[in-house]
Parts: structure tokens; C-alpha cells; sequence
């Protein structure tokens, strides 16, 4: 049987205790540290970390994108230029043509008749408002007089002479501060130009060398994603190319009509504001034909009101007669854009990237609804009232009609005697 002294179980007794109260000190320490310390996984700091990196990487990008605004949006023109020309390369090069000379002698034809064009509307709308100022007292006289007759007012024409050139008059200080700004006007007409010249320089790239790009996506894709993604840019180029060039054709036959009716007013530059009229009356869907006559009526109404009713009427005449013999036929071999899909998406575009973005949501727009039409099944639509179109109830209305007439001829032909 064992023995124990006094001394070794009052040193035993003193390390349990000891050990007892190390341990309640330890339990004390920990109760009282954060919660949070105590249980919190490791993964938490790789989520905090992960989050400051992509908050980190957020403002990099939206720094960059800000800086890079203006660059795509460069590329954006160029790639809807470059689908809407790339047709016309396609059938230059099948004749024989090399790429690079065929987009060139396009993209060249492109900027001959933007400068032109730009340059006809500037100048005629200069010269107006040059011989409005010089003429002043003659023009003020003339706008009073028809106001005077035609909303039975009584307004002094000297008296709005005497204001307009007063030298501390709203109209002189007015005229003045625009005179400081044409300087400014000269270096965002030079930006302009440069940017011309960025987007047609980005088009001939993209067009001349659109088979080796194509080859060089393609390779890294499989086969069969292949045939998806050059069946999507044919039919994209395809589309947006037909839509672009109808879109062209009805601006030709609205320039020509309309300079035919300027040519037989007397209308100052007939040319330039006929040609003003049908581009801006087809690249605006809905409000553009309105938009365009607004100003050959408002220049027309200086010199003669009479010939700016005339005008008027001849624009509301016109785009009935557009909307129900010329775009029917032209558009039936291209596409047709829904008047309301075209309206929303110019103000998506305007509402984004301003009025470069109106002009581009109307080519996006029928590139999105051709992809769109040839993606996924389509089913047979069962005949109901609320499924048929105009022309439709009026068919089946008739059938039924005559149905009816055959079933009261059989029951008359029944009911008489043998």
C-alpha cells in the first residue's frame, strides 16, 4: 500500500490549484474578447480582401471608360459603317476587285458627299441668317406686318428697328458674344473633321481585313460555334446593309420630290435643302420628316408665307404618299422597322450616347430584330379574333358571308318541291 507525506499532498494540491485558476483566467480572457475574434473562419478575410480588389478594379475601369468615351464610341460608328458597306465591298470584290480598293473607293465616296453636304446646308443657312442681318430693318418690317394682318395686332416696326440696333440692346450684346465664339466653332469643326477621318481610317480596317478577322475569332472557337457566330455577322451584315440602303432609296426619291417643289418656288439652294429633307426625314424615324420640313418652312416664311403653307402641305402629302406606295415595295426585299420599335430605340440612343446614338439605334435596332427573328422555334398561331390582322378579318368575314349565302341558297333549293 502506498504511501503519501504531508508535504508532496500540499504541494499537489497547491498545482491544482494553480492550474484551476490559470484555467479560469484563460476562460475570463476569452469571454471577454469580441465574439466575432473568437469564431470568425478564415474565409472572411479572403471575401474582405476579394471585396477591396473588385472595388479597386471598379474604379479603374470606370476611370478608364470615362477616358475612353470618345474612342468607342468612334469604333461603335465605324462598326455600323463598316456593316453597312461591307455588301457593296462583297459584290466589288466578287468582280474582281481587291478588298482594299473597293472599301477605299466607298468610304471615299461616303466623305465626298458628307462634306458636300455639310457644306451646302452651312453655307445656305449662313447666307440667310448674313442677309437677315444685313437687311434687318427690311425683314423686321416685313414678320411685323404679317403678324399685324394675320393675328389682327398693333405692332410699331420702328419702334422693334429702334430696339434691335440699339448698341446696348439684348440684340447687339446677343450678336456680339456669338462673334467671340467663332473661334470656338473653328476647333470643334477641325475636331470634327478628325474624327471623320478616325472613323473612316477604323471602317477600312475593319472592312478590308474582315476575312482574316473573322479567321482569327473563328480559330479559337469550335466548329460548330463557328457556323452560329457567321451565320449571326452574315445575317447581321446583311440585314443592317439592306436596311441602311433602303433607307437610302427613300431619301433619294424624298430629295428628289422635294427639289422638284423648291425648284418650282424659287426656294434659295433647292439642292442642299432637298437633300436636307430626305436624309433627315429617313434617319429619324417618326418626328424626322416633320423635323426635316421645319427648316426649308421656317426660311421659306421669311420671304413668303404663302409659299411655306405650300410647303407644309406638300410634306404632309408626301410622307402619306411614302408611307403607302414607296415603302412597301423598297422595303419588302430588306426589312422593315416598326415605326414604335424605331422611336424607342432613337431615344435609348439619344438618351445614351446623344444624337450620334439616336442616328446608331436605328441600324442597331434592325440588326437586333433580325437576329431575333431567326432565333428560336417558331409555331403555327391558332385563329382567333385576337390574332388577325386587318386584311385577315376582312378575308375571313367574306368566307363566312359567302358560307352563309350558300347555306340560305341550299336551304331554299331544299324547302321547294320536287
Amino acid at each position: 500500500m502506498p504511501t503519501c507525506r504531508v508535504g508532496e499532498v500540499i504541494t499537489i494540491r497547491l498545482m491544482s490549484s494553480e492550474a484551476e485558476r490559470d484555467n479560469s483566467e484563460t476562460s475570463n480572457t476569452k469571454a471577454a474578447l469580441p465574439l466575432w475574434v473568437t469564431v470568425m473562419p478564415r474565409w472572411v478575410w479572403r471575401a474582405v480582401a476579394i471585396f477591396w480588389v473588385g472595388y479597386l478594379v471598379t474604379l479603374s475601369t470606370r476611370f478608364m471608360f470615362d477616358r475612353l468615351t470618345g474612342l468607342l464610341l468612334l469604333l461603335l460608328v465605324s462598326l455600323f459603317l463598316a456593316l453597312a458597306i461591307e455588301p457593296g465591298v462583297n459584290r466589288l470584290a466578287a468582280r474582281g476587285w481587291r478588298r482594299g480598293s473597293a472599301t477605299a473607293i466607298i468610304l471615299l465616296a461616303v466623305f465626298l458627299f458628307t462634306v458636300i453636304f455639310v457644306v451646302a446646308i452651312a453655307s445656305l443657312v449662313g447666307g440667310q441668317i448674313a442677309d437677315i442681318l444685313n437687311d434687318t430693318p427690311k425683314t423686321i418690317t416685313k414678320v411685323v406686318g404679317f403678324i399685324n394682318r394675320h393675328f389682327n395686332t398693333d405692332i410699331n416696326p420702328q419702334k422693334v428697328i429702334d430696339s434691335t440696333q440699339d448698341p446696348d440692346g439684348a440684340f447687339q450684346r446677343f450678336i456680339r458674344s456669338q462673334q467671340a465664339k467663332a473661334f470656338d466653332v473653328s476647333v470643334a469643326a477641325l475636331g470634327v473633321l478628325l474624327q471623320l477621318f478616325s472613323v473612316l481610317l477604323f471602317t477600312f480596317y475593319l472592312v478590308a481585313d474582315g476575312p482574316r478577322m473573322r479567321r482569327s475569332i473563328c480559330s479559337r472557337m469550335r466548329p460548330e460555334r463557328q457556323q452560329r457566330v457567321l451565320y449571326v455577322w452574315e445575317l447581321a451584315i446583311t440585314k443592317t446593309g439592306g436596311y441602311l440602303y433602303s433607307r437610302a432609296l427613300l431619301a433619294s426619291f424624298s430629295a428628289f420630290f422635294h427639289w422638284v417643289l423648291f425648284q418650282s418656288l424659287g426656294t434659295r439652294a433647292p439642292i442642299a435643302m432637298a437633300l436636307w429633307v430626305g436624309l433627315i426625314s429617313q434617319f429619324l424615324p417618326v418626328v424626322g420628316t416633320y423635323l426635316a420640313g421645319a427648316l426649308p418652312i421656317l426660311l421659306a416664311l421669311v420671304d413668303s408665307p404663302g409659299k411655306a403653307l405650300v410647303m407644309l402641305v406638300f410634306v404632309v402629302l408626301y410622307q402619306q404618299l411614302e408611307n403607302y406606295l414607296f415603302l412597301p415595295r423598297i422595303t419588302a426585299r430588306t426589312m422593315e422597322l416598326h415605326p414604335a420599335w424605331a422611336f424607342g430605340a432613337a431615344l435609348a440612343g439619344g438618351a445614351v450616347l446623344g444624337p450620334v446614338g439616336a442616328i446608331l439605334a436605328l441600324p442597331a435596332a434592325a440588326m437586333a430584330q433580325a437576329v431575333l427573328s431567326e432565333s428560336g422555334v417558331r409555331h403555327e398561331v391558332i385563329d382567333v379574333p385576337l390574332t388577325r390582322v386587318g386584311s385577315d378579318t376582312f378575308s375571313i368575314k367574306k368566307r363566312r358571308r359567302k358560307k352563309g349565302d350558300q347555306a340560305s341558297a341550299d336551304e331554299s333549293s331544299a324547302d321547294e318541291p320536287a
